[in-house]
């Protein structure tokens, strides 16, 4: 398993390539980055950024998404996976923001994740987007990277291998890491066809060693 002094030396690395790593989702408000999270569920940051600004213009306010009929919402969002379960859970998360948060975007996990359609990673997204509160969401593409790089076991589950990056990466780090993370994910060490022959840290990678020894 990768230590945390190879960690460092990796994350560097990957800062050097994507220095000006960042969230992709498009919004305005914390609610709508709320809503445009849970929307990205097995879904890409391009889909749900075509689909928001078209949600936000038929609902701008929250009261206007915690009043609207399932259908009517199923219909705007219908291009993306998973809608008639996405456009159900962010009606009840509109209806509870309002009766149980006045309004606003909760700020701990606990509170987070007891809305509908939200986990793990939309809170840790959410907590460290909005609010700047060290969190580092695993995502497919962060877990792909944490095995690859044998920071995590192959079989570790999300929770494991957001524990393992915690222990391994300083806190004042976690949020520009998990973006970091995310891109080099997204566009560098991809799920297929990785663009490991020009990758900077290859020394480091079991993913490489094991693959480049086969060849």
């Amino acid at each position: 398993m990768l230590g945390r002094e190879r960690v460092k030396k990796v994350m560097a690395l990957i800062g050097q390539l994507f220095p000006d790593a960042h969230g992709e989702l498009t919004y305005q408000t914390p609610f709508q980055l709320l809503i445009a999270v849970i929307l990205s569920a097995q879904a890409t940051d391009k889909s749900v950024n075509k689909l928001t600004p078209v949600l936000f213009a038929k609902y701008p306010e929250i009261s206007d998404l915690a009043s609207a009929s399932q259908a009517d919402v199923e219909n705007t969002i219908r291009h993306i996976g998973l809608y008639k379960n996405k456009a159900k859970n962010i009606i009840a998360t509109a209806q509870q923001i309002l009766t149980r948060f006045d309004g606003q975007v909760p700020k701990t996990h606990e509170e987070l994740e007891s809305l509908p359609g939200v986990g793990r990673k939309t809170a840790n997204v959410v907590l460290a987007e909005i609010y700047q509160i060290p969190a580092i969401a695993v995502d497919t593409h962060v877990s792909r990277v944490a095995k690859r790089l044998n920071i995590s076991k192959p079989d570790a589950s999300v929770e494991e291998i957001e524990q393992d990056l915690m222990r391994k990466i300083p806190k004042k780090d976690w949020i520009v890491t998990h973006h970091r993370l995310i891109f080099f994910g997204r566009y560098h060490c991809l799920a297929k066809n990785p663009k490991c022959e020009s990758c900077p840290i290859q020394s480091y990678c079991k993913y490489y060693k094991d693959t480049h020894a086969r060849t």
